[in-house]
């Protein structure tokens, strides 16, 4: 058991550090900038706020995240009486935080018989995400099947089974350009038959054409309904970090056709937009529930607010150490 332990904090702690590593350049990006402001006001005013606004905008933190992070600022200044900029720099990384919590029930889906539908468009790791929980949850002592429901795509399936037998799981797929809908019946069945605890379905990510992808996901919704009852429904969309706004507009659009219930941000590492995590969950009202900062099972890991702000302004001190 201590062994186990002992396992899970070294794998969190070597996250963290490539955590860390990953998001250099979002630092470099942000938090030179809030520093500059810090040491360059000598009291808290107007324009120090102004400047505080335009640094996190730019940083893709978003302008609705940004104003409820600064509204939350000037309430913590003005109910502690604080006079020097230095003084709330802390306040500011707890406002920031705030903003990003997550929630008790974010990961429910684990502990129940639960269906886990995948959407996003090409390119930004849907397939790979699909896997990787697939493994983490078989790690967890869950028995996952796993549909191949992206059948648009050529390569998909192959990729996806290749991520089923590295994580131990069944896959059931279909040929190329067969009906999703049909693989879903078909998995249902599989995992009705396996008493399996969670099924994952990896989708065709088809945004420039709204309403194929929206009939398509009405369909397999359907089918879920009917032929797996009961089960907890749970719909992530992937999103590709490193393309900062562009992550946000295809979060919304997914929305528009689907419920989404959390977001897997994938690219962390080595993108100058990692502030986007902050702005996707301010304006959808649905958390980042996974991020990924590389390739490995282990590279995709829960998303803790508190680590990735840590991460975000205690970089430079951690790389150091």
């Amino acid at each position: 058991m201590e062994e186990k332990l002992e396992e899970v904090t070294e794998k969190k702690e070597g996250f963290f550090k490539r955590l860390v590593k990953g998001l250099t350049k979002t630092r470099d990006n942000i938090i030179s900038g809030i520093d500059d402001v810090f040491h360059g006001f000598s009291s808290i005013d107007e324009e120090f706020y102004e400047e505080l606004e335009e640094i996190l905008i730019m940083g893709d933190l978003g302008v609705r995240a940004t104003q409820s992070i600064l509204d939350g600022l000037r309430t913590k200044v003005k109910e502690q009486h604080l006079k020097e900029p230095m003084a709330c720099k802390e306040l500011l990384i707890e406002s920031i935080k705030e903003q990003m919590q997550v929630g008790d029930t974010a990961y429910e889906f684990e502990d129940k018989r639960s269906v886990v539908l995948v959407v996003g468009v090409n390119g930004v790791g849907k397939t790979t995400t699909v896997g990787k929980l697939a493994g983490k949850l078989t790690a967890q002592g869950k028995k996952v099947v796993v549909a191949g429901a992206d059948t648009f795509r050529a390569a998909a399936g192959e990729q996806l089974k290749e991520w089923a037998n590295r994580a131990g799981v069944e896959m059931i797929g279909g040929t190329e350009g067969a009906d999703p809908a049909s693989v879903v019946y078909d998995a249902t069945a599989a995992a009705n038959a396996r008493k399996a605890d969670v099924l994952l379905v990896d989708t065709a990510g088809r945004l420039h054409n709204k309403k194929n992808l929206m009939n398509e996901l009405s369909k397999i919704n359907r089918i879920l309904d009917k032929e797996y009852p009961g089960a907890h429904k749970e719909t992530l969309v992937v999103l590709d970090a490193t393309t900062g706004q562009n992550a946000l507009v295809q979060a919304k659009e997914f929305a528009e056709v689907t419920d989404i219930t959390g977001i897997v941000l994938t690219k962390m590492d080595g993108t100058a937009k990692g502030g986007i995590a902050v702005a996707i969950q301010s304006e959808l009202s649905v958390p980042v529930k996974y991020i990924g900062v590389g390739e490995s099972i282990e590279d995709l890991q829960k998303f803790d607010p508190n680590e990735f702000v840590t991460a975000l302004f205690s970089g430079k001190e951690e790389e150091e150490c």
